[in-house]
């Protein structure tokens, strides 16, 4: 029996034959005109990492609220001709000026919204630094085609959709705040009205030198001081050198095995794939399939309770401190993180051992990219909060991200998405802060998965039911639709959308002692491609909670 089980791992393992193609290629994206973009490249001769660039630059001008050249993410990579697969780091950095104390006054109290709003909020932009390594070093077309697309959006003009409506009304007062962001975002100091064309020609330009110069167009030259000069003068501590020093960097994937399925995921700074392997782990003593559906949610969130107390606890920038990473993805550590789940009463978060020194979130984008040869690519971005830092640099267009705040400004102080931390995560010079982005492949005997999404500290387990889902045989449009629910340790509460749980299953898990709290809204907008290898056929499907578009073609 256990010749069989290594062999199955094994072979789960091994790559694609390069002789295994998909009939199609695939781009779901949070925005139609960035998946038109996407295609555009793919039929211009573009891979699907040179797909990724113009989908990346493309949702910086159509959807700002969640992404932008002024913020940062991970790409997840798989290279079909050689099985190759990589993560690129685009994650935003702190500035060097930056110290763990910066967000707090004299008593050591935390100053309301100082990580949230302007320029000293922002971290230092990964996404031109990823856009061009991508292209030079996995696409085929030069940087300045696949930055067509959006070069030309910026310019012309795009009508903008209730969900920007929406975003710009939730921030109205933040981005008033900023001359240059009120100008472009905003129509005479109001949220746009349904027949507003956000247009954005000072973006344009910065993205035609981006295209001519590379990475050098963004972080030197006359664009890397605009935008140093304009920080520094709104009271942001970026120089030249922050700029200069940013450097994207290529990470091995997090890797996990469950019941016949390969998991590849985001690595640390995200938290991400290592707690998807975590509650994937914890998941993998119990035979979910048998159990009633009360059961089932009980172990799901009882597992979802621990990963994201070991994510409170140990997990950071790796560049910056000791991930335990072997630990925390280890079958034998989730055996014994199982030990401790009661089979009928949920755990309180409070009797769980460590010690760790609340608010929805929204945003962030995703894309998920399958060509023709078999590369593909999962992609979730970020400026953090709606519209970021709600700020505008002078004369460049660039939205700069708030991502500080996901750094741990004091221990036991919850960030804008209720998640708390420690040493692991205090902000330090050069550090990235922790994420939940979780750019995910899953692959197994059936097919292959790509997917990911928005949606703050809920990302996590978002992927984790869309996991669970995959490996039940369902198809991508019931991974996107499902009812979502989640735990984060702290606060010690199942949050979830209406009707993720029946009368009757919250009633019986309410006996067993756990706590909810429905939200009044929807979250997420995940975006997923299925190859289906017994068929030898491409799914996509886009979230219906949000106004993407996924085609085949």
């Amino acid at each position: 029996m256990r010749i069989w089980f290594l062999l199955a791992l094994l072979l789960a393992f091994l790559p694609l034959s390069a002789s295994e193609k998909p009939p199609s290629a695939a781009i779901a994206s949070a925005h139609p005109l960035a998946t038109q973009a996407g295609f555009d490249v793919l039929e211009a001769g573009g891979n699907a990492f040179d797909a990724a660039v113009a989908v990346t630059a493309a949702l910086a001008v159509v959807e700002p609220y969640g992404s932008g050249l002024g913020g940062g993410g991970f790409w997840l990579l798989h290279r079909a001709s050689d099985g190759f697969e990589t993560m690129l780091d685009g994650r935003e950095r702190a500035p060097l000026a930056a110290d763990r104390n910066m967000y707090l006054d004299e008593k050591g109290q935390i100053i309301k919204n100082l990580s949230l709003n302007g320029p000293l909020a922002a971290g230092i932009p990964g996404v031109p630094a990823a856009m061009a390594h991508l292209a030079d070093h996995y696409g085929k077309l030069p940087l300045k085609q696949s930055l067509s697309s959006a070069i030309r959006y910026a310019d012309q003009g795009v009508a903008v959709g209730d969900s920007y409506r929406r975003m710009a009304a939730f921030r109205l007062n933040a981005l008033r705040d900023s001359t240059d962001a009120s100008a472009i975002f905003l129509q005479r100091g109001a949220v746009p009205d349904e027949n507003f064309v956000l247009k954005q020609p000072e973006l344009a330009k910065t993205l035609k030198v981006i295209a001519d110069q590379g990475e050098k167009g963004f972080y030197q030259g006359i664009v890397g001081k605009k935008l140093v000069e304009g920080v520094r003068q709104a009271g942001g501590i970026w120089t030249l050198d922050d700029l200069q020093k940013y450097q994207v960097i290529e990470r091995k994937p997090v890797y996990g095995y469950y019941k016949g399925t390969k998991i590849v995921s985001a690595a640390p700074p995200s938290s991400g794939g290592v707690a998807l392997v975590t509650m994937l782990n914890i998941l993998s003593g119990y035979d979910l399939d048998a159990l009633e559906a009360v059961q089932k949610k009980h172990f799901v969130i009882e597992a979802m309770r621990r990963a994201y107390r070991d994510r409170a606890l140990y997990l950071g920038d790796s560049d910056f401190i000791d991930v335990p990473l072997e630990q925390l993805t280890s079958r034998l550590y989730a055996a014994g993180l199982r030990a401790s789940i009661h089979p009928e009463k949920a755990t309180p978060s409070s009797m769980l051992s460590g010690n760790v020194y609340e608010n929805p979130g929204f945003h962030t984008t995703h894309f998920s990219v399958l060509d023709k040869d078999g590369n593909r690519v999962s992609a979730t971005l970020s400026i953090n909060y709606p519209f970021g830092a709600a700020f505008v640099v002078p004369g460049t267009g660039v939205l700069l991200n708030d991502e500080m705040d996901d750094f741990s400004a004091k221990p036991s102080e919850p960030n804008i998405y209720g998640l708390v931390g420690g040493e692991a995560n205090a902000i330090a010079p050069g550090k990235r802060p922790l994420s939940s982005m979780t750019p995910t492949f899953l692959e197994n005997d059936q097919g292959v998965a790509i997917l990911g999404t928005p949606g703050g500290s809920r990302i996590i387990t978002m992927v984790l039911l869309a996991a669970l889902d995959f490996m039940e045989g369902n198809r991508p449009e019931s991974w996107v639709e499902l009812k979502r629910y989640h735990h984060q340790y702290l606060p010690d509460k199942v949050q979830h959308e209406v009707d993720a749980f029946n009368q009757s299953s919250l009633e019986s898990l309410k006996l067993a002692g756990h706590s909810f709290k429905q939200l009044n809204r929807t979250y997420g907008n995940m975006q997923a491609i299925l190859w289906d290898l017994k068929n030898n056929q491409v799914e996509a499907a886009s979230d219906p909670r949000g106004e993407g578009l996924a085609e085949v073609r």
